[in-house]
């Protein structure tokens, strides 16, 4: 949706335009399907909001509890939302109809053991989805409207700037993720740093790790997101070459690179991080997010060598303003990051292309307010 055409749907729920009683969903209900039904829009409680869905970005965390049946249906889907405020509940003075937002799924309480260490996706709250459309919640941006509830209402807001898209606007959450993974790393501008895989994510870390000053060496298979990531200032890789790991140590004096994000779950990635890795490096697990997936590695290339294996998952609260000011102020250039743009009733589609990528397919935005073409 254009900036002008989310103008004139957000002057209409200003004008008061009245909310269905009904709505489309994709609702997964198991067996890795997706059926998108009519279901009842959800009813909103005392400090909560109903945002009208308008973008929607196709995640691959979303995208492994479909294949693998990881969660127990029914669930809608969703979390990378942009939308616009359909309604409020009583209490909320904050937002009104009509309002142009971004809303984070997860939001921690602030006052428990691990907010206290900054560890808010321990926190028990920060696990409680806080968004849905129906049934558990589980995000819900696969639908028409959700339901936004208090504690994220209260602190999990982001308002859209008037010359933002909502394409645009729903990469926050994905940015802020990536930017936490960043930051604890604390990098250095004489660093270099190997990102591993170029998806969307990968891409994003490109980018990020780029402004960082570090060198970053960036690998993927496809041909056309090596090119991106070229152009987003990486050294790009074919991790089958030859010079994958000649390039992480004549850049190093031979000593194998400072860092390493691993940006994709493929087999036999931490092993090849271990391998263009130079003693005490730190290796940044983010794509490893299914309790199923398992990683032999060797006991010595993390204690002989000292190395840091560390993880990091999901988004920061603390950096909800600075990723929203990154997207909104379009200095990471994310618009070259959308492929394909699908309506809700064509989301089976829209999976396939996320889970299959051909050699241009990239990110996946759902319009849910849009019909089939």
């Amino acid at each position: 949706m254009s900036v002008a055409e989310s103008f004139q749907s957000s002057t209409a729920l200003c004008r008061g335009e009245t909310v269905p009683e009904t709505m489309m969903a994709a609702v997964y209900r198991g067996n890795s399907h997706v059926a998108v039904e009519s279901i009842a829009t959800p009813a909103i409680q005392p400090g909560e909001m109903l945002v009208r869905v308008e973008s929607c970005g196709v995640c691959h965390t979303d995208l492994k509890k479909i294949q693998y049946n990881l969660l127990p249906p029914p669930r809608i889907f969703g979390h990378e939302t942009a939308g616009i405020v359909a309604a409020v509940g009583d209490g909320v003075s904050k937002f009104a109809p009509g309002d142009r937002v971004v809303a984070f799924h997860h939001i921690p309480c602030g006052g428990c053991f691990y907010c206290a260490r900054r560890l808010y996706a321990q926190c028990p709250t920060y696990k409680k989805v806080g968004i849905t459309a129906g049934f558990e919640p589980a995000g819900g941006g696969f639908a028409q409207y959700v339901r936004v509830m208090d504690w994220v209402v209260a602190r999990g807001m982001e308002r859209i700037p008037p010359d933002v898209s909502f394409d645009q606007a729903c990469w926050v959450e994905p940015v802020n993720t990536c930017l936490k993974a960043v930051k604890r790393l604390h990098l250095q501008p004489s660093d270099v740093v190997a990102v591993l895989g170029q998806g969307p994510i990968g891409l994003i870390f490109t980018m990020l790790v780029h402004r960082t000053g570090a060198t970053v060496l960036a690998t993927d298979t496809i041909a056309f997101r090596r090119a991106l990531s070229a152009r987003f200032g990486a050294v790009a890789l074919d991790p089958r070459g030859s010079d994958f790991e000649a390039e992480s140590r004549s850049r190093t004096e031979g000593r194998g690179v400072d860092a390493v994000i691993v940006a994709t779950n493929a087999p036999g990635l931490v092993n090849d991080a271990l391998r263009i890795s130079r003693p005490g490096a730190e290796i940044l697990l983010f794509a490893q997010t299914s309790a199923a997936e398992r990683i032999e590695i060797s006991g010595a290339d993390i204690c002989v060598c000292e190395r840091t294996l560390l993880g990091s998952y999901s988004a920061d609260v603390d950096l909800q303003a600075e990723s929203a000011r990154l997207v909104f102020s379009g200095e990471l250039p994310l618009e070259e990051l959308v492929s394909d743009r699908i309506s809700l009733p064509e989301i089976e589609r829209g999976i396939a292309i996320a889970l299959h990528p051909t050699e241009r397919s990239l990110k996946v935005i759902v319009h849910p307010q849009e019909s089939a073409v």
